[in-house]
């Protein structure tokens, strides 16, 4: 049987796989796991959501399982994912609850979990979280029942932390933020305001329906367009629950979470805050980030894909900058996890500060062609042992030399494997991928 948790808690069709059943009973046993390792005092947790339609009954759901289980609730409403993290810490929580499937369409939704201090939960915890789905355990009655309230000033708790570590006013910035009618739609502009930039805000109307549809991150062609026609310094581009950042320049020209890292880890080493000169991104990061790294004498560590493998890593080395192609960007001093609105901040902060325009910022990176080929394959391991594989990776390998990457990547879910290949030139990017995709289908 399948882990019921992946890489970013539970996620499913809302009302298919995701049932209000089910999110009552996760969240029940979360709290009674949670009582079960401290018994100093009843658990309070933490619960938000982004605005999509079925956010509302599983918030229900949520609470219900929660309040079951004697924990008490603090409800926040439609927020950031990494303003739940936040609010777990500020508010001294035990447990966080986001309710969303951030950057999916709409049909689809999540319940992801935080521990105290807003961090991710263990692998460990949410086993027996999972374990413990069968509903057996105490039943509290009378006053051990749990209790609901809401938090009034929750989004400025979040806002207000967001402008203490913003490290310079944006004031004489003109910026459009695509809030992809999520989370993100009622704090950006607000903080992005009140730290100086005028902003246009463009998908800022959820209506439970139309979260990341046409619009965000995934889609930036509408941000891209309106930043030129309105002449801005620059465009940024949210998902559904705001725990991701891309950028647009003054052109029009899109700027991915690689480019962005770059901008920061050099702006962090230049203020002496890049903890042991080291920046961490995953295997996908692109060729042109370690060049440019290497080029200004920083550390590049990588890790598995996944937001939460450089998280593991950001903690076990202590480091300070972390995340991922897509935009998530974690800043261990001031976040938990991916901070969409933290990242654009500090961007932002960066071209006040310098008066440099984003694309010369960006243009630190060279960003290398990347070809990737999803290659269906009867069985992964095969590949994975295979002498001929092998050979043919390190015949590409030595042909690119430092100018090309090649990565041979199985997925976690499917019978695939992917063959990602970087090069100087696309062509010459795009011939290595054919070649290498062609050799692993002939020894599946």
């Amino acid at each position: 049987m399948a882990r019921l948790f992946g890489t970013d808690g539970v996620r499913g069709l809302a009302n298919g796989e995701l049932t209000p059943e089910l999110a009552l009973s996760v969240a029940a046993s979360a709290a009674r796991v949670l009582a079960a390792h401290d018994r100093s005092h009843r658990p309070v947790a933490v619960v938000g959501r982004d605005p999509r339609a079925s956010g509302e009954m599983l918030e229900a759901a949520v609470v219900a399982g929660l309040a079951s289980a004697g924990a008490d609730v603090l409800r926040v409403g439609v927020q950031p994912t990494p303003a739940v993290a936040h609010l777990v810490g500020a508010l001294e929580a035990d447990l966080g609850v986001m309710i969303s499937a951030s950057h999916n369409p709409m049909p689809d939704n999540g319940i992801k979990l935080f521990a105290s201090g807003g961090h991710k939960l263990p692998d460990g915890i949410e086993d027996e979280i999972e374990a413990g789905l069968t509903g057996d355990g105490p039943r509290p009655t009378g006053a051990e029942i749990g209790r609901v309230s809401d938090v009034d000033d929750a989004l400025e708790r979040y806002t207000n932390h967001l402008l203490a570590v913003t490290p310079h006013p944006l004031t004489g910035l003109r910026i459009v933020v695509d809030c992809a009618n999520g989370a993100a739609s009622f704090a950006a502009p607000e903080v992005y305001r009140k730290a100086g930039a005028e902003v246009i805000a463009i998908h800022a109307e959820p209506d439970g329906i139309n979260i990341n549809e046409g619009c965000g991150s995934t889609h930036p062609e509408k941000l891209q367009t309106m930043v030129v026609e309105h002449g801005a310094d620059l465009g940024i581009a949210h998902d559904g629950d705001a725990d991701r950042c891309l950028a647009v320049d003054a052109s029009g020209e899109l700027v991915d979470g690689d480019q962005i890292m770059a901008i920061l880890a050099l702006a962090m080493a230049e203020a002496g805050e890049l903890t042991h000169g080291t920046l961490v991104a995953t295997v996908m990061s692109n060729l042109g980030l370690h060049l440019a790294m290497r080029d200004h004498q920083v550390n590049l560590r990588t890790t598995a894909v996944g937001d939460r493998y450089v998280l593991e890593e950001l903690r076990a080395g202590g480091y300070a900058l972390g995340g991922e192609q897509s935009g998530h960007v974690v800043f261990p001093a001031f976040a938990t996890t991916g901070d969409g609105l933290l990242t654009a901040l500090r961007v932002m902060s960066r071209v006040a500060s310098t008066g440099k325009p984003l694309a010369e910022l960006a243009g630190v990176m060279r960003k290398l062609p990347q070809v990737l080929v999803n290659v269906r394959v009867s069985d992964k391991a095969t590949v994975a042992k295979s002498d001929v594989v092998r050979e043919a990776v390190e015949a590409v390998e030595a042909e690119l030399g430092d100018e090309g990457r090649v990565l041979l990547r199985p997925s976690g879910t499917e019978q695939l494997v992917r063959v990602m290949v970087e090069a100087p030139a696309q062509e010459t990017a795009q011939a290595a991928a054919d070649r290498l995709a062609g050799v692993v289908s002939s020894v599946s």
